[in-house]
């Protein structure tokens, strides 16, 4: 199974659910932090560094003595990465998504392939759990290339479980982490800013024909909002996480959960569970 952990908002539990879920199972696990501009799965799991790597992104690179200026690159390119005026070509890296098409249509081949760094990919292990991570450059705007960068290690073996932790949100990076997950466990909090961006998060993973599942925090405060709409609109409710001061200790302290309450062990099983028995044809 490949479960993605998203949420609409930030804060409300994201990493603590999917560092739990992996620790929970005491068995092989891979987690992915695609949370590339604020990771922190890494520092709950005190993970040990494996390794880590520079990540690149392509950028064109314009041979000046083959263009003739025509500007087909320049049609191409829908975000203003490449362009001519008076027969000069000028390259925008920060703005280049690196599809290449600006290679494909040069008619004189005088664009080649350059890169530009990203940021970091990094791969840690905590017992059985691999964790693989990535960190975006300071100032770099483009982290949907890293997060398919850090996807990209995840191992095809489809007996081991993946958890992605996503990034907050409904932009281009959320969409990127979560797309080809096999279930989406939306977090959220039963208050009306949490219920707004549920409500968001939800109607971009039905748009991605993903089946999804609510988990809540802090549940036994706030409102009754996100529940009604739940009930409404046909989300189960897999684990509702109360509003307890432990688990707000442990996590200010940088402990899981299931250490700090070992009760919330099984509950964590209970959910991967579940959410087995929710995608069929699955075996736990």
């Amino acid at each position: 199974m490949k479960i993605a952990i998203a949420s609409g908002k930030g804060g409300t539990g994201k990493t603590t659910v999917a560092t739990n879920l992996a620790a929970a199972l005491h068995r092989p696990v891979t987690l992915a932090d695609c949370d590339v501009e604020a990771p922190n799965a890494h520092l709950f799991l005190k993970t040990t560094l494996d390794w880590s790597r520079p990540a690149y992104a392509f950028v064109p690179e314009v041979d000046l003595n083959r263009c003739d200026g025509c500007g087909e690159c320049h049609e191409i390119c829908r975000f203003s990465g490449i362009t001519v005026m008076a027969g000069m070509v000028m390259t925008f890296p920060e703005m280049c998504h690196g599809c290449k098409g600006c290679m494909m249509v040069c008619p004189t081949r005088a664009i080649r392939e350059g890169k530009r760094t990203l940021g970091e990919i990094k791969r840690g292990t905590a017992g059985q759990i691999e964790l693989h991570y990535g960190l975006l450059r300071v100032g770099e705007a483009m982290a949907p290339p890293l997060i398919r960068q850090v996807k990209a290690q995840i191992d095809g073996d489809r007996d081991i479980p993946v958890i992605i932790d996503a990034p907050p949100g409904t932009s281009c990076p959320a969409i990127e982490a979560v797309r080809d997950a096999d279930y989406v466990v939306l977090v959220t909090e039963p208050t009306p800013f949490g219920l707004n961006d549920l409500v968001l998060a939800a109607e971009a993973v039905r748009t991605l024909k993903i089946r999804a599942g609510l988990v809540i925090n802090r549940a036994d405060s706030g409102d009754d909002g996100v529940r009604r709409y739940a009930e409404e609109s046909g989300l189960p409710i897999l684990m509702e996480i109360p509003n307890r001061r432990e688990i707000a200790v442990a996590y200010a302290r940088g402990r899981l959960m299931i250490d700090a309450i070992p009760s919330f062990q099984q509950r964590f099983c209970d959910l991967y569970e579940r959410i087995a028995e929710e995608i069929e044809g699955v075996k736990v």
